[in-house]
């Protein structure tokens, strides 16, 4: 396997999401605060079966994905999100800090993890830039 391509992203590059989350508040605070920064949220969705129709659907750049969805897991969906051709970039969230899933989020083929009251454009584009320049080995080339 060589090392996939990488791409530079640019402050100001367009960017499309989905927001994967089950509670309504959040995923609407979410979706305003990314549009008002800047980030087409194409669509949110509640659920691991709803959001793998709207990824196929709408084709989001990047995925930001609660860890918690209800009885569906988080990392469950990230790992068939990344088995996907052409993946997109997928962000882990949560309102837990990220120590209570360290080992999980390493080992998840996610690009990092933001707790919910940091997600910003300014986060979500300093892990994506991270992950580009990081080198893949896995064969997958990050948009």
């Amino acid at each position: 396997m060589g090392v996939a391509q990488t791409v530079a992203v640019g402050c100001h590059e367009d960017l499309r999401c989905l927001v994967v989350d089950g509670c309504d508040p959040v995923t609407r605070s979410i979706r305003d605060l990314l549009e008002r920064e800047g980030i087409e949220v194409l669509g949110v969705a509640s659920s691991f079966a709803e959001a793998l129709r709207q990824f196929h659907d709408l084709r989001p750049d990047v995925v930001l994905v609660d860890l918690c969805l209800g009885a569906e897991s988080g990392f469950d969906l990230a790992r068939k999100l990344s088995s996907v051709r052409e993946p997109p970039m997928v962000i882990l969230m949560s309102t837990r800090r990220q120590d209570d899933y360290e080992e999980l989020i390493a080992a998840s083929p996610a690009v990092g993890f933001l707790s919910k009251i940091a997600v910003s454009s300014g986060a979500i584009r300093n892990l994506i830039t991270t992950a580009r320049n990081r080198p893949h080995t896995d064969g997958v080339v990050r948009r």
